[in-house]
């Protein structure tokens, strides 16, 4: 039997909660001393978390810490490197025991492998567990046991696969007394931009378990009434707004999924095309951990070997900034780009075309998207970048063909009809009529006066022509077929 006051270090990664917290669960429930340590490590190395992910994360682990707090206890800030940060926190302590719930990304994955062996050598017990998914990556596979690549069939197949099992919230927290020395105060991490582009970011999230609860509430309440229609309509507030929450563990799938069903058994809401289309896009998030995890080399190579030899045009800097910027002179594709700069979020529907527009228009790498959205959006998810960036550039696993190149104007006419997210997004063009601002240089000289617009001068002329720049995709996506 472990002595009641040898402490366990409960490492917390992105898993900043309470509920459903299955390593903490664990620990608290063993009647042992915990240490609960957060470590940031600021070394550069591949896919290090992006500014906005940083301006979350600050305020992930306050909301989080206060929530400790509540419950008795601590955490502890760490920074440095994990595996030298852990040693450091036994050889002080004494701890016999380290918990983390488990991460697939590639680098976390060999991490983790060295950390345990590392550990397990010593003497000390190592427990990781199964923290952010319904099913781990290996759980559901095909007959053959072979990964899937298609979402239809891997989702009829988790279907089948029971799910992981829920843990109950953590209300007390008995916390090791003695102090660890290297704990630094949040705001040594550095993690707030020293520029103010973030300032309007709280007016959008309320980082923390308790604002992930907020929106899985409104999700219930509202979204899911009409979900599987305003889903797309980007000016509509139709979506679930839960993906940077899930991205830092501030709530489980396990627990968005338990609440849909006593939703459903409370007849609070149907059990129909609505709530269907939202649990599959829990699924998706699900498949595309399930692709990361076993084909980790897709962070940075095509999963089609066939497109290692796709001609991709060298960047242009001055296109590729208007692109970052909102000022490529087509609405749809500004919009949202400017929405991701000013609130580190984009609409799904909008991140395809805008990822169309780079890929297919523009002809860049899918990378050079990738690590764009990598570095601004709230919602910054390895798994879920790569396979979205892959599936537009249709080099990825149940990708979308090459051949299908989304045009901005069309998508803006037909999932922005009112033209309200433009305008919104996009001021400079409002006065166009609706005919006309998805597409402001088919307007004839007097609808521009009119509408205040000089182009070229008030609004960009687009950076490529449509049309034209898709023929070119076409051709280049010949040569590899070739």
């Amino acid at each position: 039997m472990a002595d009641k006051n040898i402490p366990i270090v409960v490492w917390i990664r992105r898993d900043f909660r309470l509920s459903d917290n299955p390593a903490l669960a664990w620990a608290s429930q063993q009647k042992q001393p915990l240490i609960l340590v957060v470590i940031v490590n600021r070394k550069k190395q591949a896919w290090n978390p992006g500014a906005a992910s940083d301006w979350w994360l600050h305020h992930s682990i306050e909301a989080f810490t206060e929530s400790v707090r509540e419950c008795g206890g601590k955490v502890e800030l760490l920074e440095g490197n994990p595996d030298t940060e852990l040693s450091r926190v036994i050889e002080e302590s004494g701890a016999d025991t380290v918990v983390w719930n488990r991460r697939y990304e590639p680098a976390l994955i060999d991490l983790d492998k060295k950390i345990k062996k590392q550990l397990s050598a010593r003497g000390v017990r190592v427990e990781s567990f199964p923290g952010n998914l319904c099913h781990e990556p290996w759980q559901v596979q095909r007959n053959d046991k072979h990964p899937y690549k298609v979402f239809t069939a891997y989702w009829r197949a988790s279907l089948k696969v029971e799910s992981i099992e829920l843990v109950n919230r953590v209300r007390t927290i008995r916390s090791f007394r003695k102090k660890i020395t290297g704990s630094v105060r949040l705001a040594q991490l550095n993690l707030l931009p020293k520029l103010d582009w973030a300032d309007n970011f709280p007016e959008y999230w309320q980082p923390g378990e308790a604002g992930a609860e907020k929106q899985l509430k409104s999700l219930i309440q509202h979204q899911l009434t009409d979900y599987q229609n305003a889903r797309d309509l980007p000016a509509v507030d139709g979506t679930s707004r839960l993906s940077p929450h899930l991205a830092f563990g501030e709530i489980s799938p396990r627990t968005i999924n338990a609440a849909i069903r006593k939703a459903l058994l409370n007849e609070k809401i149907r059990d129909d095309d609505n709530t269907e289309a939202f649990l599959r896009e829990i699924g998706w998030r699900e498949f595309a951990c399930h692709l990361l995890f076993h084909f980790p080399e897709t962070t940075d190579n095509p999963l089609d070997k066939r497109f290692e030899k796709f001609p991709w045009i060298k960047v242009d800097q001055k296109t590729f900034r208007a692109w970052q910027q909102g000022n490529t002179g087509v609405p749809l594709v500004d919009a949202g780009m400017r929405q991701l700069w000013q609130t580190g979020w984009m609409h799904n529907r909008v991140r395809m075309v805008v990822g169309s527009f780079l890929i297919k228009n523009l002809g860049y790498h899918w990378l050079e998207g990738a690590r764009w959205f990598w570095d601004t959006l709230v919602d910054a998810d390895l798994a879920s970048n790569t396979m979205g960036w892959q599936w537009v550039a249709g080099s990825g696993a149940d990708a979308a063909p090459y051949f299908r190149v989304f045009n901005p104007v069309r998508q803006g006419e037909r999932f922005d009809k009112e033209a309200d997210y433009v305008r919104h997004w996009v001021p400079e063009i409002t006065g166009l009529s609706n005919k006309r601002i998805h597409c402001p240089w088919t307007a004839d000289e007097g609808e521009l006066r009119e509408a205040g617009i000089v182009l070229g001068e008030t609004y960009p002329k687009p950076i490529v022509e449509l049309n034209t720049s898709r023929h070119a995709a076409l051709a280049r996506l010949e040569k590899i077929k070739q």
